[in-house]
């Protein structure tokens, strides 16, 4: 045997019967030739001769006849010799050279001598040239079929075999109900699926129609390859004669060229496959592989391609929803085209019925011959409606709600799902969105919305609003601009560049800071009745800007901090930082939810609050009391939560949990499941007394909710360009309930060539300056109101008043006026009761000075109210 099975080589030593020695019978001319033995490509020597020549042979050609036999054409043995001598071993293949014997050859006539015959020796002549030519033609035959099993073997060894990579799938993104998509991951639409639970009808119908003979070859069908070969011979098209084995082997090693050699690679790791993998597993392979049209890859987003979302490809035959053999056999007859090309519309029903029913029936006879359906179908069964326009993979592109993605992804990574796992799919994600207040959202922040408050401004107005849920931390709403994942600017959140790198998000949130000022003075005891002055200079001596107003409710040098909350007065704020420290404020942003703040250093860069040192933080002005530095929509929403949540910190989130497809039985399990965390970030008495301030706030702008729902709202302003044109530039309004919190953000910008402009502000239909209490606030109340009906949310009170705040502790205004005494009017702004009056019977007559000769009062000239002599009365 040699190293490929085959019997003994060509190659081999040959022995040809009587090779040892031979005896030649004694020549009637009297000579004896006696022949050695002769070995195959051996020397044979001829023994002396009674002529007295010697004759030497070398080998003989082949077919020689054996020793003893007479040559061809040759009298009998015993005959007189005619010069030549017989030979004695023969070697198969080889080449012969006989040596030209010495021995004279008998005369005309003598004995011994044979008559010349002309016309026999022109036809000897001619079948030694036909002769020597067929041997000549077997060499070469010979050389290039052992040439090609060398040159096969090579190759076959050559191509490796290699396990395919595991296919792309889609991943779907769900909302909170588990039904609604909100978006999808993935470069393919495909589904993998245990080849296992696959319904078996499904498979059989894909034999038939690409390879009835499946079962019945290994890998390479040699009948189908010949007829190809003929078909290429002959001047057709180079094609196929693939088995289902071969096309899949086509796939999983990407050849894509259409050449011989791609074929006979093909074929080479078709084989090894069929030695790797059984026969169901390469089927399994193939279904969950091949590209059945409509953007479908694989055999269960097939079957859902063409018969529904409903229906599945794992569901057994016999149970409601089984994909049957007629419907099988439609999208088995798919793959031989599924889509249009030039010379042919394909197999698709929507695009060619005729041929695809064509197809079908040609589908179906093969399932019928193959005994795998006991009878033919009568009706082509009916198929769903294609929208090509529909979106099946990397969808989101076109909905506000793709803005997600991109936090879905940081999640992931945060639960240990790499970016590599990610793009393979095969995830199932719940998020926190709620389908009816994502509604409610879109609905009030959309300016193409009838209902929302934006309505009647221009394409250059942006909005961004975001809604969570104060008791779980749940996104229940995210609109960051009309368009989805990696589609124009992300307004509610950061934006990151294809490297994953933050190139920039979040806007100065003005007034609507203030809350976190609140928490991070009362926190350190400051009081809510504490005063502050309006005339006091900031730090180098520049007076604060209070929107320009000059003119205040309350005494601007003992303004009290609720009535400057309200108000939404500057200067408090601007101190109150400048007491507490920059850092304070910062720290008490981010225990409430703010995770990014602008950086006071580098322009278009953001600092991390959780990671920032305390000597980073120290280097902010202290404007960022009342909202200078940028900060997200998202962030904002999130810190608001926590107010309206009695101090109850839970971090924002959009996943609730992931389930991945189990490789055996292609059913979901569980992988991550979300885990609350609630923080009590802040005393619940401070917050409760804060939020009593806050919840004037709407009231006063006009965005009392609906319904009964008591809520906390503050506002905010930014000035455009600093504040040299007067014109504002960003508006905010945060607020909510304790079962929902929302924060709203509206600018302005145009693209100029590479660059967006910012643009000032208007109210709608005005050159009036927007501010946070006008437009933000009515779209906060359109949302809330929208929001509160879909949900049904409770109707729940907030704590009641808490007096907090250390008395040593006091602000920089003037102490407060002491409340007048209840002496019913005896004393009222200064005046005094006449004398003899009882202050506390003004119609009778003072008991203790009948005679009303009560000395004078004198006024405190600190407080202008009644001191006592000295003025070292009550202040």
């Amino acid at each position: 045997m040699n190293p490929y099975g085959e019997p003994q080589s060509s190659s081999a030593r040959a022995r040809v019967p009587g090779a040892g020695s031979a005896s030649v019978p004694p020549a009637p001319a009297g000579g004896r030739a006696s022949v050695g033995s002769a070995s195959v490509g051996g020397r044979a020597s001829v023994g002396s001769a009674s002529v007295g020549a010697r004759a030497s042979v070398g080998s003989a050609s082949v077919g020689a006849p054996p020793v003893g036999a007479p040559p061809v054409g040759a009298p009998p043995v015993g005959a007189p010799l005619a010069g030549a001598a017989p030979v004695g071993a023969a070697r198969v293949g080889a080449s012969a050279a006989v040596a030209r014997a010495a021995v004279r050859p008998s005369p005309p006539g003598e004995p011994g001598s044979v008559p010349p015959r002309v016309k026999d020796q022109k036809k000897a002549a001619k079948k030694r040239r036909r002769t020597n030519l067929l041997t000549v033609a077997a060499a070469v035959l010979v050389i290039v079929l052992g040439a090609g099993v060398v040159g096969g073997a090579y190759f076959f060894d050559d191509v490796q075999f290699t396990e395919p990579k595991v296919e792309d799938q889609v991943s779907q993104i769900f909302a909170a109900d588990n039904k609604t998509v909100v978006a999808t991951i993935g470069n393919s639409n495909r589904s993998l699926v245990p080849y296992q639970s696959i319904n078996p009808i499904i498979g059989e119908a894909v034999m038939a129609a690409e390879d009835k003979n499946f079962y019945d070859h290994n890998g390479i069908d040699m009948k189908g390859i010949a007829r190809a070969a003929w078909n290429n011979f002959t001047g057709g098209d180079q094609q196929g004669a693939s088995t289902i084995t071969q096309q899949y082997a086509r796939h999983a090693a990407e050849l894509k060229e259409i050449s011989y050699n791609r074929k006979l690679r093909e074929a080479v790791i078709a084989r090894k496959m069929e030695d790797h993998y059984s026969k169901d597993e390469i089927l399994g392979r193939y279904l969950n592989s091949v590209y059945f049209g409509r953007g479908a890859y694989g055999i269960e987003a097939a079957v859902k391609a063409y018969f529904g979302s409903g229906r599945s490809s794992l569901t057994k035959p016999g149970q409601k929803g089984a994909i049957t053999a007629s419907e099988a056999a439609v999208i088995a007859s798919v793959i031989k085209q599924p889509e249009p090309s030039k010379t042919h519309q394909g197999y698709d029903p929507q695009n060619n019925r005729k041929d695809a029913e064509i197809r079908w029936k040609y589908t179906l006879d093969n399932m019928l011959s193959k005994g795998w359906i006991k009878q033919l179908p009568t009706a082509y069964p009916k198929v769903q409606k294609f929208d090509p326009d529909a979106c099946r993979t990397s969808c989101g592109a076109n909905n506000p709600t793709g803005k997600i993605v991109k936090y879905v992804k940081q999640e992931l990574r945060a639960i240990g799902i790499s970016d590599a796992e990610q793009k393979k799919g095969g995830l199932r994600i719940t998020t926190t969105i709620n389908p009816a207040v994502q509604k409610a959202a879109e609905t009030a922040a959309m300016r193409t919305s009838s209902k929302s408050p934006l309505r009647k401004l221009d394409a250059t107005y942006k909005t961004a609003l975001v809604a969570v849920d104060p008791k779980t931390g749940h996104v229940l709403a995210y609109y960051g601009g009309p368009n989805g994942d990696g589609v124009g600017w992300d307004y509610a959140g950061p934006n990151y560049n294809v490297s994953g790198d933050f190139i920039g998000g979040g806007r100065p949130p003005g007034s609507s800071f203030k809350v976190y000022t609140l928490l991070a003075a009362l926190s350190d005891g400051y009081g809510l009745d504490t005063t502050w002055d309006a005339d006091a200079k900031k730090v180098g001596g520049d007076a604060i800007n209070n929107s320009s107003r000059t003119k205040f409710t309350c005494d601007k040098r003992r303004c009290p901090l609720d009535e400057a909350t309200v108000q939404s007065y500057n200067f408090p704020f601007y101190h109150l930082a400048a007491a507490l420290g920059p850092d304070k404020v910062a720290e008490a942003a981010r225990k409430a939810g703010v995770a990014y703040i602008s950086s006071p250093t580098k322009i278009g860069a953001r600092v991390e609050l959780a990671r920032a040192k305390d000597d980073a933080l120290k280097q902010y002005g202290n404007e960022i009391g009342y909202g200078q530095y940028a900060i997200t929509a998202l962030d904002h929403a999130n810190g608001v939560a926590t107010l309206a949540n009695n101090g109850l910190y839970n971090k924002a989130h959009f996943v609730k949990s992931v389930q991945k497809r189990d490789e055996k039985t292609g059913k979901f399990k569980a992988f991550h499941t979300e885990r609350l965390r609630a923080v009590q970030a802040f005393d619940p008495n401070v917050v409760a007394a804060i939020d009593h301030v806050l919840e004037k706030i709407p009231g006063k702008n006009g965005q009392n909710l609906r319904s009964g729902y008591d809520a906390i709202g503050k506002s905010g302003t930014w000035e455009y360009k600093d504040g040299k044109t007067g014109e504002n530039g960003d508006a905010w309004w945060v607020g909510g309930t304790p079962n929902l919190a929302a924060s709203v953000w509206i600018g302005r910008e145009k693209q100029v060539k590479t660059q967006m402009q910012l643009l000032p502000i208007y109210k709608p239909g005005t050159k009036k300056g927007m501010t946070g209490g006008s437009t933000p606030g009515d779209t906060w109340k359109v949302f809330m109101d929208l929001a509160n009906k879909a949900l049904d949310a409770e109707k729940t009170d907030f704590p009641p008043d808490v007096k907090v705040g250390d008395p040593s502790k006091k602000g920089n205004g003037l102490d407060p006026l002491p409340p007048p005494p209840e002496n019913n009017g005896c004393i009222l702004n200064g005046t005094v009761c006449p004398p003899g009056v009882d202050p506390n019977n003004p119609g009778g007559v003072d008991p203790n000075n009948p005679g009303g000769q009560t000395p004078p009062i004198i006024n405190d000239p600190n407080t202008g109210f009644p001191g006592n002599g000295g003025g070292n009365g009550n202040r």
